[in-house]
């Protein structure tokens, strides 16, 4: 009987390519696990939120949702540089990619850092995760985005340190593309956090 496995054996037949590279996959799944830890809280948000009889409670600072806007703007951008870097894979520009990876990673800097200083005047003003529900939640969702967009951004400072040092070259950017697609969720996830906690 012939061994139909005798041809990969022998060097003869080679194992077919993913349809989907490793690194892509395996940001596909952890996306859908932040989906589900996002959904739960923007869920348990809704639900103590509609169960209070005033919202926002009385005698609460008031949210910064101007700032907090122009700030989105900022976060929004930088998918779209994202998008520029990914087009230059190419191209096997890893000059240009680092650049343009060194540039999102700039503008998602200055979103943590315009949030962070919003939440100490927060903070200053008496909105603590102890002051109550309303603190509680505000600083539960909007502080867990915030640590995916930091931990987004140290993924992105590797990536753009790499593709520095010209280890991107052409047909090897599945890093870059996994690295791109969490990015691009942490950036869309945010306009519904805003919308939900700030605006409505």
């Amino acid at each position: 009987m012939r061994d139909a496995t005798a041809p990969v054996a022998l060097g003869l037949g080679t194992a077919p390519e993913p349809s989907v590279p490793a690194p892509v996959l395996g940001t596909l799944f952890l996306i859908g696990g932040d989906i589900m830890l996002f959904a739960g809280l923007i869920f348990a948000f809704w639900v103590l939120r509609l169960a209070a009889p005033v919202w926002p409670p009385p005698l609460q600072p008031r949210l910064p949702v101007g700032v907090t806007a122009a700030n989105t703007v900022v976060l929004l951008a930088s998918s779209s540089v994202m998008v520029a870097a990914t087009r230059t894979l190419a191209r096997g520009h890893d000059g240009a990619l680092a650049r343009r990876l060194g540039l999102c990673g700039l503008l998602g800097s200055l979103f943590v850092a315009v949030q962070g200083y919003e939440w100490a005047r927060l903070i200053g003003f008496g909105l603590t995760v102890s002051s109550g529900i309303y603190g509680a939640l505000f600083y539960t969702l909007v502080g867990a985005h915030a640590l995916h967009v930091l931990a987004a951004l140290v993924w992105l400072g590797i990536t753009a340190v790499r593709a520095g040092r010209g280890e991107f070259a052409r047909g090897r950017g599945d890093v870059v593309r996994a690295c791109a697609l969490y990015w691009h969720f942490v950036v869309a996830l945010w306009p519904l956090l805003y919308a939900s906690v700030y605006l409505l």
